[in-house]
């Protein structure tokens, strides 16, 4: 039985989510990126998706390796759109400084594409055959494919409300606009990848020393040049959370533990015909991870 970290994307965030983190990853982020970092988690800096993302790698690294100084080691790392990035340190795929520069020039490049009137929104009761005839020629298209009746939609702002004014008239459950300000995980982030691909070419990557596994394939990458391919280009794929989930479950992974800010990667794992515990770091406490990590080990 295995121990699963997963690594929350955009739409987590919040003001003060640097605050009080463990470690030293937040004093190593401004040795690599200056004074940037002191103001980054405010409310103004956290409405550019520079700040965000970075955050989010900040947060997800401290915890990660928090808890592995604590004894709770993962067998399987997975994160969901920028969530791949931590996921890839605590692998010991990528480095963390690399992945500072990295993260900075990624969330630059999605904004300057997108600048405004565009992002994700959610559709949450109704199938992905059910939202993609409602999408027909509307210009948005999926981007993520959460679980069987939770499927965000990327695009234009216009395009979006029409789509989900469509939904609600089906009979979805709710439409809810993220906090999101960039089409993510479409086609209309092609471009930028290609520019994060390219950097990507002078950053060194390792193989992992835990199992890998893509947001965007639901597979095991353990080839350093695939997991490059996956984090450059996953901007612009469909993230598939669930098909990973179901592939983490067959894989005997029986204790999700999701990284700070947030909770909604739990809910989505319990959804995914989870056979074993899910919990948010943040909500749950680390206490509580390591009792469920030592009984968990008890049980090999």
């Amino acid at each position: 039985m295995k121990i699963l970290f997963t690594f929350p994307g955009q739409g987590t965030q919040h003001p003060g989510m640097l605050r009080a983190l463990p470690g030293t990853e937040l004093a190593q982020a401004r040795e690599v990126l200056g004074a940037e970092i002191d103001t980054l988690d405010t409310a103004s800096a956290l409405q550019h998706t520079r700040a965000v993302q970075l955050c989010l790698l900040i947060a997800g690294v401290a915890w990660g390796r928090e808890l592995m100084r604590r004894d709770v080691s993962p067998d399987i790392v997975s994160g969901l759109s920028i969530g791949a990035y931590p996921a890839a340190v605590i692998a010991g795929a990528l480095d963390y400084a690399d992945a500072l520069r990295l993260v900075a020039l990624r969330g630059d490049l999605m904004e300057q594409a997108w600048p405004h009137g565009y992002g994700l929104t959610a559709i949450m009761g109704l199938t992905l055959q059910q939202v993609e005839t409602l999408m027909e020629g509307s210009g948005a298209y999926i981007a993520n494919l959460n679980a069987e009746t939770q499927i965000v939609i990327a695009g234009s702002d216009a395009a979006m409300a029409n789509v989900g004014q469509k939904a609600l008239a089906k009979g979805a459950n709710k439409v809810r606009r993220l906090d999101v300000s960039v089409p993510s995980h479409c086609a209309l982030l092609a471009e930028p990848a290609q520019k994060l691909a390219e950097a990507f070419r002078h950053v060194t990557l390792a193989r992992p020393h835990c199992a890998y596994l893509s947001g965007s394939t639901g597979r095991v990458l353990w080839q350093a040049d695939k997991i490059a391919d996956d984090l450059a280009m996953n901007m612009a794929r469909t993230v598939r959370w669930q098909e990973a989930m179901i592939a983490a479950n067959e894989r005997e992974a029986r204790l999700a533990i999701e990284m700070p800010p947030g909770g909604i990667l739990t809910c989505l794992t319990r959804q995914a015909a989870w056979t074993g515990e899910a919990i948010s770091l943040e909500r749950s406490g680390i206490s509580v991870a390591e009792h469920l990590a030592k009984r968990l080990r008890s049980q090999e």
